[in-house]
């Protein structure tokens, strides 16, 4: 898979860029502030049709204009596609592939990318929320009809919550109608917590062995904490008994709090070095290690997943790794790889690394 080209409208600082993309290699430069994120977010933008950075999407229009668009041309299986976006101050939102309308479903099969942020490397450390996102976007990039399952759990759990608020504000419980959200909870709640489990036992094969090429003694296991399963229960029905029991005996609960107190909303990715809770107990350079691996891990599930090899992102994350992380994560790009790369300066990068990159310069929303 390669970015021929992407073209902006009124995105964020750019009023209009275009850039050719046409190389395995793309160094952008630039300091702080300028733009260079910009560029990244919007081409992740267009493969998954969501930013890490805000949940609002009229924040991706420039202050000054009413509609944003984002074009890009793309090989991908030897044939060409034309992917367009656009997203307007009155929220409505075209999406085409080939100049022909679609579905987001339809439209976030066609571009894979995995995008490696400076914010990333704190994931360890971060609020579960954090993790469930990061879980989320990589599930996504695989099964398209997984955001759908995640929007149809949060609209249900909504509508629960609000019973429930109901409850608490005038004492009159509909208790068919809370049991009809339950059940449709516990039905979608289960198949969403089946495929994160599932995904990481896979990833977790894979980052074991990334993880232990730098570390070299540690062992690194992923867990999927979730409040009502053991670590055995991974099965579909074995998930879907458990949330039955748990949601009935946390109801109580949930009367009294008005809200929903468990599901795959609240549960948290956990990570352990030779059985130690990495989150307490790891440096900051073994947490990063972890990074590390589970972002190139993705790139593998994704090629392997949907013959696809996704474009690389490295958000300005090189200046944040040692030496030794930094040659690691160079060295482990595969060849075939389309690698964007954002820094403030070409100094982190050897001279063989620079043979052949297409280099730009970014200066105030302007590109060269």
């Amino acid at each position: 898979m390669r970015l021929i080209n992407l073209q902006l409208t009124n995105y964020r600082n750019y009023g209009e860029l275009y850039l050719d993309l046409k190389s395995d290699k793309i160094l952008i430069i630039g300091k702080n502030a300028q733009g260079k994120t910009n560029i990244l977010e919007s081409i992740y933008f267009l493969s998954s049709l969501k930013t890490p950075r805000t949940s609002n999407i009229q924040e991706l229009i420039n202050f000054e204009k009413d509609k944003v668009t984002i074009s890009a041309n793309i090989i991908k299986s030897n044939t060409e596609v034309e992917l367009d976006y656009s997203y307007d101050r009155e929220k409505h939102r075209e999406l085409k592939v080939n100049k022909v309308k679609t579905t987001p479903k339809n439209f976030k099969t066609v571009l894979k990318t995995v995008l490696f942020s400076t914010a990333d490397l704190m994931l360890l450390r971060g609020n579960p929320s954090d993790r469930r996102d990061w879980l989320d976007r990589a599930i996504s990039q695989i099964y398209p009809a997984y955001d759908e399952r995640l929007s149809k759990y949060d609209k249900i759990r909504i509508q629960k919550n609000n019973c429930l608020k109901e409850y608490l504000k005038t004492g009159n419980l509909n208790e068919t109608l809370l049991d009809v959200y339950n059940e449709q909870l516990v039905i979608t709640g289960s198949n969403i917590i089946y495929l994160r489990i599932k995904f990481l036992d896979e990833i977790e094969k894979i980052a074991k062995d990334k993880h232990r090429i730098i570390s070299s003694t540690e062992e690194l296991k992923i867990r999927y904490n979730c409040l009502f399963l053991g670590d055995e229960q991974k099965e579909l029905d074995q998930i879907v008994e458990a949330f039955k029991v748990a949601i009935e005996e946390k109801k109580g609960e949930e009367l009294r709090r008005g809200q929903s107190c468990l599901g795959p909303h609240r549960d948290d990715i956990e990570f352990f070095i030779n059985n130690n809770d990495a989150s307490k107990f790891a440096s900051q350079g073994q947490q990063r290690t972890i990074v590390l691996a589970l972002k190139l891990s993705e790139l593998d599930i994704i090629t392997a997943k949907t013959g696809d090899e996704p474009v690389l992102l490295l958000d300005d994350v090189l200046a944040e790794l040692d030496d030794l992380r930094q040659n690691y994560l160079l060295q482990s790009i595969n060849k075939g790889t389309q690698t964007i790369i954002t820094s403030v300066d070409t100094l982190l990068f050897e001279e063989k690394f620079l043979e052949g990159v297409k280099l730009y310069n970014v200066e105030n929303g302007a590109i060269k």
